[in-house]
């Protein structure tokens, strides 16, 4: 009884152990490897997400930088803890205006 496929050319093409081999090395590139393909997407996902962190990190330390360089100014300083911290002098009074859109909004848990 012979092999009705034998003569067909993706029989031939099948039966060949090279194209074996490379299929068996393609898939353990892609799937079983230390250095798979899907290994690499996560860890070059992660390089992305800690790049963006580094550049927003880095913004945030010019802003800092020149935050610091304003308060070696007493005028500076003094109104640095008057917006933050609501200090005053003596004499003053202070009033605290808040709008709706100003607040955070807490949730009741029971």
């Amino acid at each position: 009884m012979s092999n009705p496929y034998k003569d067909t050319s993706w029989f031939k093409f099948l039966s060949n152990k090279y194209v074996w081999v490379l299929l068996f090395f393609c898939v353990w590139m892609l799937f079983l490897d230390n250095y798979s393909y899907f290994d690499h997407r996560v860890l070059n996902n992660e390089i992305d997400e800690l790049e963006n962190n580094k550049k927003y990190y880095q913004e945030e330390i010019k802003k800092d930088e020149e935050n610091i360089k304003l308060l070696k100014n007493p005028t500076q300083i003094e109104k640095y803890a008057r917006e933050k911290y609501f200090m005053k002098k003596d004499s003053e009074d202070i009033y605290i205006v808040e709008f709706e859109g100003d607040t955070v909004k807490t949730e009741k848990t029971d």
